[in-house]
């Protein structure tokens, strides 16, 4: 047995553990934990944004799906992540959100709908919606990684490699907080650069030896072409752009997880700088995830058979363990779970804060002291991830469910509410709460009406009818009170 990608696993655990006792040294309020005391510079937090964007979903499943189903056109995904979901959310978003929140002395998404449009009812509303949808969500990601993980490690159970991963996420989140959070995705952004890199050079050449990355795409285009069902059209990058790219990219413009970042910067300064330097590294992931997924043709003649999920999940991770010699193995699982762990501990986080911050200090304890309210954060942090190894662990078809709608329901109750905050003065609360609502009513009814090949166009629309409604009920709502309005927009 070879024992390479053991060594990358443990090293790799060792420091993130490190990192986490490093963080737990200089947390010492409730802000630390949880914004870092708003101190970091462009390359971390760009660094912890793009970590946060993409976990081994992206590599795994996404990736195969789309790479399968339409070839080489699924790099125009990591293109419109890179443009749309990295640069212009730092551009458009960065710095408003950053000064809104000083504004109005907030730290999550649940307080800033509450102090921006002065209703108490849009706060646990929104912690609710943070917490049914973000933790099966963060299931899923284990889910996804404990696949590769056993099949790189064929000695180890299912249940004890999501162990495993629960175990690493939540020392270094729990100890360290968002400091620690920051600090271990920078040195996972590294890693998934480095990752990413060896991954499409060593798959290359195993699908076509001594032929180059052009000659390999090539002949993968050549090949999808003859695995086309017969007579199909060719989807094109038009097929996807309107509706993967807008729910990939577009989406996370409204995810707590990914907004949260903003809140942590240094000074607005920071946001051209951040901006670029988070593009580059998301059109080198995204763009290195969907070209291995489309050379699954190089090495695949017809999907394979599977009893559970769907089969397309299954190639890169075949692709991966079968072709890539042990110790790049144990970078490549270096990099899927670099790419895991930032966003769970992302995951995590948010939606501890939406009990202790949102819920227990807004509802029951306004007052209650920072060492509490951090050892309630800890506590929550390691019970939320206790809860996700529970789901991950157990095939409960509602909350398989819930995984599947998690994105697109977060994303249609937050966008447009959140968007129109942030740059219309004239938003309402009752606008904002209606927003609320269609958005989350739209993606859920259409997640079940719609076929499954058509569920990136309802997440679509559950973010688009709420840009109607919010405007429109506004128009016949009580206006937010003049100084509120003022306080936020400084």
């Amino acid at each position: 047995m070879n024992y390479s990608p053991i060594i990358f696993v443990a090293l790799y655990v060792l420091l993130m553990i490190g990192v986490g006792v490093w963080g737990s040294l200089r947390t010492k309020t409730l802000g630390d934990f949880f914004l870092g005391g708003r101190t970091f510079g462009p390359w971390v937090t760009a660094f912890a944004y793009g970590t946060t964007y993409f976990s081994a979903v992206v590599f795994i499943g996404f990736a195969g799906k789309f790479g399968w189903n339409n070839g080489l056109h699924s790099m125009w995904i990591g293109v419109g992540n890179a443009i749309v979901g990295a640069f212009l959310a730092w551009v458009v978003l960065g710095r408003r959100i950053r000064r809104m929140t000083h504004n109005l002395d907030v730290m999550t998404m649940p307080e800033f709908f509450f102090r921006r449009f002065n209703l108490y009812i849009m706060k646990p509303f929104a912690a609710m919606i943070i917490f049914i949808f973000l933790l099966p969500y963060s299931a899923g990601v284990y889910k996804g990684l404990a696949e590769l993980f056993v099949a790189t490690f064929p000695m180890v159970e299912f249940n004890i490699a999501i162990l495993i991963m629960a175990i690493v996420t939540g020392a270094y989140l729990i100890l360290g907080g968002y400091f620690a959070v920051v600090i271990t995705d920078c040195i996972q952004g590294i890693m998934m650069l480095a990752g990413a890199w060896a991954l499409v050079y060593f798959i290359s050449e195993a699908a076509n030896p001594g032929g180059g990355i052009i000659s390999t795409a090539v002949l993968a285009t050549e090949r999808y072409a003859e695995h086309r069902v017969s007579g199909a059209a060719d989807p094109g990058p038009w097929y996807l752009l309107p509706s993967i790219i807008a729910m990939t990219s577009l989406g996370c413009w409204a995810l707590p997880q990914m907004t949260h970042k903003f809140y942590a910067l240094k000074d607005d300064k920071m946001i051209v700088r951040g901006a670029v330097m988070c593009a580059v590294f998301s059109l080198v992931i995204g763009c290195a995830a969907y070209y291995t997924g489309s050379l699954s043709h190089l090495f695949f003649s017809e999907l394979p058979e599977v009893t559970n999920g769907a089969p397309q999940d299954t190639l890169v991770p075949a692709m991966i363990v079968k072709h890539l010699p042990p110790l790049l193995l144990g970078l490549i699982l270096v990099l899927l779970l670099s790419a895991s762990m930032s966003t769970l501990s992302g995951l995590v986080l948010v939606s501890a804060s939406a009990v202790t911050i949102d819920l227990y200090k807004g509802i029951i304890d306004e007052n209650v002291s920072h060492k509490l309210s951090i050892t309630m954060m800890r506590f929550l942090c390691a019970l939320f991830i206790a809860l996700s190894y529970f789901i991950a662990t157990h095939r409960i078809t509602f909350i398989e469910t819930l995984m599947s709608l998690s994105w697109g329901a977060v994303s249609g109750a937050f966008f447009a509410p959140f968007i129109y905050g942030l740059f219309w003065r004239k938003a309402t609360a009752g606008g904002a709460l209606a927003g609320m609502i269609s958005g989350i009513l739209t993606s859920v009814i259409l997640f079940f009406v719609l076929p499954k090949s058509l569920a990136a166009f309802g997440s679509c629309l559950g973010m688009i009818i709420p840009f109607l409604v919010v405007p429109l009920v506004s128009a016949f709502t009580k206006p937010v009170p003049e100084e509120v309005v003022e306080k936020a927009f400084g």
